[in-house]
């Protein structure tokens, strides 16, 4: 196909990567380690470990999981926010050979059950936090080695004590559990030393990640991201962020801001892994939630990149003290996982003076699939173009490319699409083409430069009268209302136009009305698009990676 949007490529981007330089992770970590060996590679709650230290311990950890007798390929599941001892588990899973399962500590039982039986996962390494959790379902798992770590294992000796002291007895964030045979982090990391990590054959071929998709459209499913898929995405992104990187003040190490959590791909690949192969540091934040601890975390760094999602970004321009840290250092805050709001991403560009780049991936694409230019300097309202050796086509229902400028589901083919579903090859053949492009179930218009906006998700829109209403537009033209704070909009039954567009609205000015709100519509939508139900919330339903949950509204709706 034409890729036209080569032509509109940033100066020094390339159009293609070579993945082919790593065999595996395993030899992107052993280089990274060495290479950078007395920078510091993570830091949480005021400890550094460099990535000489990583490497140590992720030996230490790997080869313990190794003398366990786990085959080649085997699962072992994390269950940790973003503390230390996730980078280490990692680079341990992988350089000894096994899969790593990402899990959302605040899963609950049943979608931790779901996940564990479903990878087939026989180790886990889990903070102490969530264990009872696991305690209700580790019977009707393949769960034979249990680590459990605690806030404190990796901060030093007092240091650590007091944190475990506080989370557990002040703070109590420990429920009690019993898992009798579970091994403590430390105590494992202690029986390992002298143990020897054994090199372990890997190729492009081998499943790095099973990475559970959100489940904001149904059951979860793994995708499985190969060695290739991971690196090449890793690579890709590197090569995209160039011209960013390149702009003065140079920095000879970057700093990274880990907010959005590891088990999230976003953070994994952008954060995890192409931090590490370029030698940065990154700022581990545990709970960025804690708005206000947040900013003064942030407070202590010179930061250069900062990913996000819309509402992160949007909390923080609410949070006190946000507005008096240093930007000066900052070169790239990228955009994903849901869309960047205008409003958001203009008020983010008069704060921190770096314009949000605005991307798109999905777990199946590991995950960045398209990108605005790193260096953008204001917000284009699209997300951006395919990155180097990726492919897009717009597709409508028979699956075949639309004309350049309607909408069509989004199709991806490159190095970082998924090997597939993990033991559901019917859901693999139903999302990919006979000739290789993944179908993102997301709606887009491609434009004669090659830059995509989307329009929604397939499962999103919202039928009035047989005109189709994307809830996105909605939402971001309410958003631009100086009294909203957040919104979101789904489609209710209505006897009359079949369906009808009902807001929720957490308001920023509590005078707020929905006459103003009605106004305000009317002024900016047509008729069709209107909201014609409008319900004020103190909060909306997201991820814990702060992507709204629709689908939790809609069927909120229709079960009443």
């Amino acid at each position: 196909m034409d890729k036209i949007w080569l032509k509109n490529y940033p100066a020094g981007v390339p159009s293609e990567i070579d993945f082919t330089q790593y065999r595996s992770l395993a030899h992107l970590f052993d280089e990274a380690f060495h290479k950078y060996a007395s920078r510091n590679a993570f830091v949480c709650m005021d400890k550094f470990l460099t990535y000489g230290e990583v490497d140590a311990l992720s030996r230490k950890f790997g080869a313990w999981l190794q003398s366990r007798s786990l085959a080649k390929g085997a699962r072992v599941a994390i269950m940790m926010p973003n503390v230390l001892q996730y980078p280490v588990a990692i680079a341990a899973i992988l350089r000894a050979g096994y899969t790593v399962v990402n899990v959302n500590p605040l899963y609950t039982a049943r979608e931790l059950e779901h996940q564990l039986k479903d990878s087939g996962a026989e180790a886990i390494i889990i903070l102490e936090n969530f264990a009872t959790t696991l305690e209700h379902v580790i019977a009707r798992t393949s769960i034979k080695h249990v680590v459990v770590a605690s806030m404190g294992d990796l901060l030093g000796g007092v240091k650590g004590a007091i944190v475990n002291f506080v989370v557990r007895h002040v703070k109590k964030m420990v429920p009690p559990y019993t898992l009798p045979n579970a091994i403590r982090f430390n105590r494992m990391m202690s029986d390992a030393t002298g143990m020897r990590l054994r090199p372990v054959e890997l190729n492009h071929d081998d499943i790095a990640f099973l990475q559970y998709t959100g489940g904001t459209t149904g059951l979860s499913k793994g995708a499985m991201l190969s060695h290739r898929n991971v690196i090449a995405n890793v690579l890709q992104n590197e090569a995209w962020l160039q011209p960013a990187l390149r702009k003065q003040p140079r920095v000879e190490q970057l700093t990274m801001v880990c907010a959005l959590p590891l088990y999230h791909i976003f953070a994994l690949t952008i954060c995890g892994l192409l931090g590490t192969r370029i030698g940065a540091l990154n700022i581990l934040v545990p709970n960025p939630r804690d708005f206000a601890g947040f900013v003064k975390e942030l407070s202590k760094y010179r930061f250069n990149i900062f990913p996000a999602v819309n509402t992160l970004f949007n909390a923080l321009l609410h949070t006190p003290g946000f507005d008096q840290l240093d930007f000066s250092g900052l070169k790239v805050s990228n955009g994903g996982g849901m869309a960047v709001q205008k409003v958001v991403a203009d008020k983010w560009l008069k704060v921190t003076g770096c314009a949000i780049a605005e991307g798109y991936g999905l777990s199946e694409t590991s995950p960045v699939v398209t990108a605005n230019p790193a260096d953008s300097t204001e917000y284009s309202g699209t997300i951006g173009l395919p990155i180097p050796s990726t492919e897009v086509a717009i597709l409508d229902d028979d699956g075949q490319p639309v004309p350049l400028g309607q909408a069509g589901e989004i199709a991806i083919r490159g190095p970082q699409v998924m090997a597939g579903y993990w033991q559901s090859p019917e859901e693999t053949a139903l999302a990919m083409t006979p000739d290789g492009f993944f179908k993102s179930g997301d709606i887009g218009v491609m434009d004669e430069r090659g830059h995509t906006r989307i329009v929604d998700r397939k499962k999103d829109m919202i039928l009035v009268s047989g005109f189709n209403v994307f809830p996105t537009e909605v939402e971001g033209v309410v958003a631009q209302h100086p009294g909203v704070l957040e919104c979101a909009c789904v489609g209710v039954p209505d006897e009359h136009s079949g369906e009808a567009v009902k807001l929720f609205v957490v308001r920023k000015d509590p005078a707020l009305t929905v006459e103003d709100l009605q106004h305000f519509c009317k002024e900016e939508l047509t008729g069709y698009k209107r909201p014609k139900f409008i319900e004020f919330r103190t909060e909306l339903p997201k991820t814990n990676v702060g992507k709204i949950l629709r689908r939790e509204l809609r069927d909120e709706k229709r079960a009443a």
